[in-house]
């Protein structure tokens, strides 16, 4: 191992736009953050071509050109960078300890944003067409799905709210799913069931996404009969959970039965110095414009927290 020399006021672990935030705030206080990307840079947004739903964008901006944005201010008041994925934390000792790769580095506080990933079906073409008519976020692409016949995969509470969402744009919403009934609460169910603009195929799976440039048919597999039909669907919406990028924090710091840190006071963990932000502990949101927002709470905890030390 190479311990590095420095003991840093704040290390930030994750490049989304909560870590991005967080350093942004750090920085402007002069506390000279050390950010982590991990090989994931720039989260979930770089799964987007294009953003409509950050202000000061009227038009929309590209997911990857507004991490890009969000970097370079960070940068301009003193972020530094490193690459690599953190694969172990030491909470115990003070400095705190992260290791990546071979590297040990020490941090008075750290600020974890290491965000969640969406849970994906796992064919061949799935991730041909992210961007081309597949997204994981309604919220998000929603409305490129306007006067178009869509797909929504999933049988939860998600896949009901996303469907429901989608009847203010789409032409029809087919949802499948694997098994003869949904997951999703009553309430849900019946909200979906009764509306007139969705369609439901139980015991059903994405076989295949096709088309060229975009989405333009979907082969569908029942999984009792084996049999396949191709619906045409202009775009796929997989709506199956997301998954906290929370593995090296298992024992280290309290997590929900789903993976998400446990937080208290918004960003606050249980360990004093420690914060997180955005979806690592977000299970609900799971919008740029929010884990942004709890950035800059965490931020401002940091500032807080070094103040009561002073």
């Amino acid at each position: 191992m190479v311990y590095m020399d420095d003991v840093e006021n704040v290390i930030i672990i994750g490049s989304g736009p909560a870590g991005l935030s967080a350093a942004l705030y750090t920085a402007r206080e002069g506390f000279g953050p050390l950010l982590i990307d991990g090989t994931s840079a720039g989260g979930q947004l770089l799964l987007t071509t294009t953003v409509e739903n950050y202000p000061a964008f009227p038009h929309g901006i590209n997911g990857g050109e507004l991490v890009e944005l969000m970097r370079k201010q960070a940068e301009r008041f003193g972020t530094r960078f490193t690459g690599g994925d953190v694969t172990d934390i030491d909470l115990s000792t003070r400095p705190f300890r992260v290791k990546v790769g071979e590297e040990i580095y020490k941090a008075k506080t750290l600020v974890i944003t290491t965000g969640a990933s969406a849970r994906w079906l796992g064919i061949p073409s799935e991730r041909r067409f992210i961007g081309k008519g597949v997204s994981s976020c309604a919220t998000c692409d929603g409305t490129f799905a306007k006067g178009k016949d869509v797909i929504v995969v999933g049988g939860g509470d998600t896949a009901m709210e996303d469907s429901l969402f989608l009847t203010r744009f789409a032409n029809s919403i087919t949802i499948v799913h694997r098994r003869d009934g949904f997951r999703a609460s009553r309430i849900m169910q019946d909200k979906v069931l009764s509306n007139t603009k969705i369609k439901v195929l139980y015991d059903t799976v994405v076989d295949e996404i096709l088309g060229d440039a975009k989405v333009s048919e979907v082969r569908l597999k029942n999984v009792n009969t084996n049999e396949t039909t191709t619906l045409k669907a202009q775009f796929v919406f997989v709506a199956i959970g997301h998954v906290p990028n929370t593995q090296f924090l298992k024992g280290k710091l309290a997590l929900d039965d789903e993976g998400y840190v446990i937080t208290r006071e918004e960003v606050k963990t249980a360990i004093d110095g420690v914060f997180v932000a955005g979806d690592v502990a977000d299970r609900r949101y799971r919008q740029a414009v929010t884990a942004a927002a709890s950035g800059a709470k965490a931020a401002l905890e940091v500032r807080e927290y070094f103040q009561k030390m002073e």
